[in-house]
């Protein structure tokens, strides 16, 4: 592989060298594949990597032993909810409705809700810090805009995709088995205007690592015309978009009444779809079996249309579901990410995840390798975002990069890092991180954002939260009728 030294015209930041480091997978752009190299330099000055390869022969200004450490190239998460999703734990792990194919997010969401944007905050800022740990380097934030958003994005360090969402409609429940929705196009519309200013304030903010995604919540909460304006917005910004899609039995089954049509074809019908389109979940395809439609085109469509899914396994897991499977999908030619949705925030969680289940779903080892979950993590995401300077080490990338202990006693032996990464020791074996070259995390901690303070303010806004369940219950039930502790309480 050949060595380039890439020389920054004007520094901001020192040079930094990765000295020696006993492994770096590094991107081969001939292949168009990630590579082991082992006891190479790695070096970066600003925002950029600026050499790769053995014995960099310039100056540097702060010289890293890299005998023990694996670098690699930042994680993407593409899909998350950090606004609210900590605010349910112990909450969300077991809480489904059989009457509604499983899920638990209708009723959840009507119940309970982030009470205020203190709360947000916590959650934002505890969620943060949890994927910094595990080495993401580049988020999309799919939230519901609040005050701080931005500035805690710019403090937090990471490269920041915010996603404020906005819908023509919300769900609403009056008993355990039939979705309800309630209309306002004219909020819709107002939120659509309200998010683009999001985008715009964050794309101007001096940080210059925050961009947005243009972000109708989800396909059956839309107009139509809503969401072929939004998609109109994304391309003219040159912004990626995204939606979520085929996330629920129930949604698929009420995109088959209103249209006749999946709601991947609906998506297709309506022009939405196509490169930049990032799909939240698009898991019950009209092959998957928990929905079996006649049809059977939706991954074919996926594929044929240069969109990408967001894949994130933990949520549905819970339910009892799966992908059906990672491996089809990747083999049709989709552009597959990943990302963490719910609470625990850990991609790398989700990269073992994602691999497990799909072989169990296809009842083959062989349907997905350790590399295709990390090309999903890191250059899926980066096509998905429409960029091709992340996700990805060699000379003129950013310089987002994480550093693994091979020290740590879950990455031993380290025979091959990227597995004991993946299915050994995940965070635990993230010691550095940096993005746009500057240190975000040391010594596994994030050192941008304060998590144990967020984590004490959690418990105080989840209680503020649970309190204000029986006026939002379409049973007037509190939250621990709604969700019963793991254990009874002993008098």
């Amino acid at each position: 592989m050949p060595t380039t030294l890439i020389r920054p015209t004007t520094l901001i930041r020192p040079t930094t060298l990765i000295r020696n480091a006993a492994w770096v997978i590094a991107w081969d752009a001939a292949a168009q594949c990630h590579t082991y190299r082992r006891g190479v330099d790695l070096a970066f000055a600003d925002d950029r990597v600026i050499y790769l390869g053995p014995n960099f022969a310039g100056a540097a200004d702060r010289v890293i032993d890299g005998g023990d450490v694996c670098v690699i190239p930042g994680l993407i998460d593409i899909h998350s909810h950090p606004h609210h999703e900590p605010l349910y734990r112990g909450m969300r792990e077991e809480h489904g409705l059989p009457g509604m194919y499983m899920t638990g997010l209708y009723e959840r969401g009507q119940a309970l809700s982030a009470p205020d944007d203190e709360a947000r905050a916590a959650s934002a800022e505890f969620a943060f810090a949890e994927l910094l740990q595990c080495g993401v380097t580049s988020l999309v934030d799919i939230s519901a805009p609040w005050d701080g958003w931005i500035e805690l994005f710019a403090r937090s360090g990471m490269r920041g995709f915010l996603a404020p969402g906005y819908a023509s409609a919300r769900w609403y429940l009056e008993d355990d088995h039939e979705l309800h929705y309630a209309w306002d196009e004219a909020r819709g519309r107002a939120g659509f205007q309200a998010a683009l200013g999001v985008i715009d304030a964050a794309q101007a903010h001096p940080c210059g690592r925050l961009s947005g995604v243009v972000s109708p919540m989800q396909i059956d909460t839309c107009t139509e015309d809503l969401l072929r304006d939004s998609r109109d917005a994304a391309r003219e910004r040159h912004l990626p978009f995204t939606v979520h899609v085929s996330q629920s039995v129930v949604e698929v089954r009420e995109m088959i009444r209103r249209h006749g049509r999946t709601p991947i074809q609906w998506a297709r019908d309506i022009g939405i779809l196509g490169e930049g389109a990032i799909l939240g979940h698009a898991l019950f395809l009209d092959t998957n079996s928990w929905v079996r439609w006649h049809t059977k085109t939706d991954l074919g469509i996926l594929a044929d249309s240069g969109c990408a899914v967001a894949h994130c396994p933990t949520p549905f897991a819970r339910y009892g579901q799966t992908m059906e499977n990672f491996g089809d999908y990747s083999r049709a030619g989709v552009v597959m990410g990943l990302g963490t949705d719910c609470s625990p925030h850990n991609l790398v969680e989700e990269m073992r995840k994602a691999a497990v289940l799909a072989r169990i779903a296809a009842r083959d080892i062989a349907t997905v390798g350790t590399a295709d979950l990390f090309h999903a993590a890191t250059v899926g995401g980066a096509t998905a975002l429409l960029r091709d300077d992340i996700g990805r080490l060699a000379p003129g990338m950013k310089a987002d990069l994480v550093l693994l202990d091979l020290n740590c006693p879950q990455m031993q032996p380290a025979r091959d890092p990227l597995r004991g990464f993946v299915y050994h020791a995940a965070d635990r074996a993230v010691r550095d991180v940096f993005v746009d070259g500057r240190q975000v995390v040391a010594a596994g901690k994030a050192v941008t954002l304060d998590q144990a303070a967020a984590g004490a303010q959690l418990r105080a806004a989840q209680e503020r939260m649970e309190a204000a369940a029986p006026s939002r219950d379409y049973l007037r039930r509190t939250a621990d009728e709604i969700v019963p502790l793991s254990l009874r309480v002993a008098e």
